[in-house]
């Protein structure tokens, strides 16, 4: 199966975006030429620049990032047998999620004094910035998953280079980073999750960026099943963004597996981008 596709994050193991125009060889099982991709990476890769958030240090399964002035202390399978190099740095932790594993705690405030940012500003670059809400969710997430900031980067540098706006389809958009990176570059977005909850905090992301106003369809439904009916309806898009979890249910109970579903999945999504 060939897939014409721009960038599978090597950092987040799951981000996959599905361009016109790149092209690069996918296999039955999914396997992508990742060689391809990360030369397209680099062509594409814009100036760094978030002085709202630090990945300050990480090992011994956790990880200390720095969200505004808050350090949070939270658990990191990547990081299990790694060994800490800025030791001394978490002694300042403000809020820690207590537990081994994502899901398997609660949060602790560390110090009395410890604040909580209720927001913070992604920039995409020097110019161009959305806001997104954090939360300290049961889950040991915050709202975001940080590690994507250079796919929304590289998104929105796709996006601007436009004459006219891009029509782009983000599936399991969670609380819509590429979504309102995309937005910010002009494109016309269609947002699928099947949280709810995901959905409405992605609205509210927008109101808070200033976004309310762009041309965004929020959509709560399965991801596969969505697909499907856009193949059926006929309709097309520029771009397709997916980041699909390991695991998850749709709405209405539907099963998704990563390994399963996924190819069955970007085989529909190959008749829904543009030639």
């Amino acid at each position: 199966m060939e897939l014409r596709l721009a960038l599978y994050s090597i950092v987040s193991g799951r981000s996959i975006h599905l361009f016109a125009r790149d092209q690069v060889n996918v296999g039955s099982n999914g396997i992508v030429d990742v060689g391809r991709i990360a030369s397209i990476i680099g062509n594409n890769a814009l100036p760094n620049c978030w002085p709202d958030y630090e990945l300050v240090d990480f090992g011994d399964g956790r990880k200390l990032e720095r969200w505004g002035e808050t350090l949070v202390d939270r658990p990191c399978p990547a990081a299990e047998g790694v060994e800490r190099t800025r030791v001394s740095e978490w002694k300042g932790t403000d809020w820690r999620y207590t537990g081994s594993r994502v899901g398997d705690g609660r949060w602790r405030r560390c110090r009395a004094e410890a604040s909580w940012p209720e927001s913070i500003v992604c920039g995409l670059t020097e110019a161009a910035s959305f806001a997104v809400e954090l939360e300290r969710l049961p889950t040991g997430q915050v709202g975001l998953f940080p590690e994507q900031m250079e796919n929304w980067r590289w998104l929105a540098g796709r996006m601007g280079r436009s004459r006219t706006p891009m029509r782009l389809l983000n599936l399991f958009a969670y609380t819509g980073g590429s979504t309102l990176a995309a937005a910010l570059a002009g494109a016309e977005v269609t947002h699928v999750d099947a949280s709810k909850p995901a959905v409405t905090r992605a609205r509210r992301n927008a109101e808070l960026s200033g976004l309310s106003d762009r041309p965004i369809r929020w959509i709560v439904e399965d991801a596969v099943k969505y697909v499907e009916r856009e193949v059926k309806r006929g309709n097309r898009y520029d771009a397709i963004v997916l980041d699909p979890p390991s695991y998850g249910h749709g709405p209405k109970g539907e099963s998704w597996q990563f390994a399963r579903d996924l190819p069955k999945l970007l085989r529909s999504c190959r008749e829904l981008v543009n030639g």
